[in-house]
């Protein structure tokens, strides 16, 4: 089996296990990109703790859930964006005003929309969660 885009699929197990209402979930195989995505839910309150185990394969995230996140996804294709543009894809990606949070890749580092959008930072669209 070929993966394909491997943050779509650690979003997709995240979004599987808090469906189920588990308490933990473990996400195979790990990278740098997911780790930052991880750190930027679990900043904005979304998950619990997380940590790396290197099992000599890919690696693997062991995740808290904390049963706060309804939904959740990867931005396909990955469209690039201005500073001033972050209005627009909260309209398309998220639910209503204030809720969820759209996770940027910016010159700066991994963050969500709202600390790239105080910061003047524009950047790729990862992910969306709320």
């Amino acid at each position: 089996m070929v993966m394909m885009d491997t943050l779509a699929n650690a979003l997709a197990t995240i979004m599987n296990n808090e469906m189920r209402g588990h308490k933990e979930c473990i996400i195979h195989p790990a990278s740098k990109l997911i780790a930052n995505v991880l750190r930027v839910m679990q900043k904005e309150g979304y998950i619990g703790e997380f940590e790396y185990i290197d099992d000599g394969r890919g690696g693997k995230f062991r995740v808290q859930l904390l049963g706060r996140i309804n939904k959740c996804g990867v931005i396909k294709p990955r469209f690039s964006t201005k500073k001033n543009e972050y209005e627009k894809w909260e309209r398309q990606h998220l639910p209503a005003r204030d809720i969820g949070i759209l996770i940027v890749s910016t010159p700066q580092g991994v963050m969500s929309h709202k600390d790239a959008k105080n910061r003047g930072l524009g950047g790729v669209l990862l992910a969306y969660v709320y």
